[in-house]
């Protein structure tokens, strides 16, 4: 729920008229559209057909709360999917003010992947720009031979090509088929990286970045030093990191 009213308020903040979300059991959807409600906005959120019926009381409440509930054959990953066609505005957005910027388009666009949501967002209008680089990165966590990872396709195999078991959640199937086709590459960025890019933005810019996108930051300096001078780079900064603190802290005190 504190999520959802921070997307709200930001959405209300910004003039927007409306929040789009995907859902599983529905819960994110009821708060989405609580908060929406709230604070007079529309509110659309997708949820699989599956999962509808499984969780009717929470389609009722959404519905309830003002909601535009559409339903998507399967299942949460499906939603997702569609969402993300709706928040693909985020890659529009990019092109755009690179044209105001530089008068034309980056030259490399840079994302953390989990799922693969955010990422998804800025790429999906530069898929077409083949001289556009499009670079997700992964966590590594302890490290890609750890066995302790998400990198599920910088090191999703092992060395007989038979998938390892899963760590963490899996990656979208889009972004898999462009990883198979080479559109996007995909490296990884460790824990220790991504934390380090965390405090060093935050001591730089004055800005504290999630520490999923920290691992895209983290990658950052490994690439420039790959790249010729006056390079267009673009990195997806795609959360805010206050609620990461404690995590950072601990781990710092277990590192030591």
């Amino acid at each position: 729920m504190n999520n959802a009213i921070d997307q709200a308020m930001i959405a209300k903040r910004m003039g927007l008229k409306s929040v789009v979300a995907a859902t599983g059991a529905g819960q994110h959807g009821v708060a989405t559209a609580a908060a929406c409600v709230k604070l007079s906005l529309e509110s659309t959120v997708f949820m699989g057909t599956s999962d509808m019926e499984k969780q009717s009381l929470n389609v009722l409440m959404m519905k309830l709360f003002g909601a535009e509930v559409k339903g998507v054959e399967g299942n949460f990953k499906d939603a997702s999917s569609q969402a993300i066609r709706e928040w693909s505005v985020i890659g529009k957005e990019t092109r755009r003010q690179a044209m105001e910027k530089w008068g034309g388009k980056p030259d490399v666009l840079l994302a953390c992947v989990g799922s693969g949501s955010n990422a998804l967002g800025i790429f999906h209008e530069f898929v077409g720009d083949e001289d556009v680089r499009l670079i997700g990165v992964e966590a590594a966590g302890f490290g890609l031979d750890s066995g302790k990872h998400a990198a599920t396709l910088a090191r999703g195999e092992d060395e007989e090509g038979q998938i390892i078991e899963p760590h963490s959640i899996g990656v979208s199937p889009k972004l898999s088929f462009l990883k198979d086709t080479g559109r996007v590459e995909f490296y990884s960025a460790t824990d220790e990286e991504a934390v380090e890019a965390y405090k060093r933005l935050r001591r730089i810019e004055g800005i504290i970045p999630s520490l999923e996108a920290s691992h895209a930051l983290a990658f950052l300096e490994k690439l420039c030093s790959t790249l010729p001078s006056g390079t267009k780079v673009i990195v997806h900064c795609s959360g805010r990191g206050d609620k990461d603190a404690a995590t950072v802290l601990n781990y710092q005190q277990y590192s030591m």
